[in-house]
This record gives structure tokens, sequence and C-alpha cells, in this order.
């Protein structure tokens, strides 16, 4: 099993003929192709900055929905384990479908978002989020203070000291970052240049069949380490 400095549960295109295109076109986009571990050329736009400027902070995580946040694995559990028990917990959870995919503006970044039914993808990642939270290490003093707990509201401070992590439970939101934050001049050019990018890629629902477990490397890059079938 890999060595990784942390771990996620995400979502990621499928392996399938019908979303190579898309898994392609997002990999391209970000410039990190987190299937396969590896970087790849980014569009060239007429924008007002490099791509790699534009995607620098979601770059390294590849294209994702995040079902559980990066942690660490806490002292004296095994990677072994952490793969077993999430294989063993998607065995048990259904899939969920999530409607087709739209382009929003998310407090200054880009994103898409499922256009289905929210509460759906939010309890398939709730579930998630409470099985697997007993492999997760506590958050160090300087963890915490960078998720910069005196902007929060009461309960995500609450929810950071209880799951590591303010955006979960009824703060989740399921979302595919595609940029990082953005002035809002720069905003509707870089949208239509996503537009263009992802033209007849974003008509299809997305599903969510499966669990990925992910890992970040030394070097702070993401990978895709397994796929775990949702098949309850």
């Amino acid at each position: 099993m890999e060595k990784m400095k942390r771990y996620a549960i995400y979502y990621t295109p499928e392996d399938s003929p019908d979303s190579a295109a898309f898994a392609q076109a997002a990999a391209e986009w970000l410039g990190w192709d987190l299937a396969r571990g590896r970087a790849v050329a980014q569009p060239v736009f007429d924008l007002p900055l490099p791509m790699a400027d534009i995607t620098a902070a979601p770059g390294k995580y590849g294209f994702h929905g995040t079902i559980k946040p990066p942690f660490r694995l806490a002292d004296g559990v095994k990677v072994a384990d952490f793969h077993a028990a999430t294989e063993r917990l998607a065995a048990g959870l259904q899939a969920v479908d999530c409607g087709a995919l739209r382009l929003v503006d998310l407090d200054g970044f880009l994103a898409f978002v499922p256009q289905g039914n929210p509460a759906a993808p939010q309890h398939l990642a709730a579930q998630v989020v409470h099985e697997l939270d007993r492999f997760r290490a506590p958050l160090t003093a300087a963890e915490l203070a960078r998720r910069r707990p005196e902007r929060l509201t009461l309960r995500q401070r609450e929810l950071l000291g209880l799951y590591g992590y303010p955006y979960v439970l009824e703060e989740f939101q399921f979302h595919l970052t595609l940029t990082g934050p953005l002035a809002e001049p720069q905003r509707a050019r870089v949208a239509q240049a996503a537009d263009t990018h992802f033209a007849g890629l974003l008509a299809h629902p997305l599903h969510l069949r499966e669990l990925c477990l992910c890992g970040e490397d030394e070097l702070g890059q993401f990978h895709l380490l397994h796929r775990y079938r949702l098949s309850a």
C-alpha cells in the first residue's frame, strides 16, 4: 500500500469510455491528472492571468469533488486497514445521482455544482465522514490555525473540532473546483474559457458510484490510489 502524507475520499470521473473525454478535459484544465499521477499540458486562452496561476490552488488536488476532506492517518493506523474499511463502507452505500453540472461562482472561485437534489451527496458524504473519522489524526495547532477559526461560524468551529474540517455534514456543499480565488473582473473571462473548454461535456448527469481513495505525496500532489464501488 502507498505511503502518503494525507489521505482523502473524493469523487473523480469514472474510468469508463463515457467519462473519458470529461476526465481528460478536466485534467488538462487543472494541469494535473489525478488518476494517472502526472502533469498534463494546460489549454491556452487569452486571459488576464496564466492558466497555471488561475488553477494553482486546486491544481495539486486534481479534478475532484470532496467526500471526506484530506487528513493524516492517526498514529498506529495501518494503511491497509484504512483501505479495507473504505472498501467495506463502499459496499454498504448506495450510488447517488446528482444531475447535470453547471458552472457557478462560489465566493470568488469557479466550480461545477450538480443541479440535482443537494441532500443526496450531502447524506453520502456525512456517512463517509462519520464512519472513517476514527482513522484521522487530531489537528495540530498549526493545522488548526490554518483554518482561521476566528472567521468561522460557531457551528463551523464545532465541526472543525469534531471532524478536522469546518465544511462537513450540514455545512457541506458538493462541488468540483476549477480555479483559485479570482478578482471579480477576471471571473467572467475565465468562466467563458471554461465554457469553451468543457463545451458539450456537461449535459450528462453526474453519478457518484465510487469512493475514490486518494493520497497526497511528499511534493503535495494528490494521486488516485483506489476506486471502491458503491454497491448496496
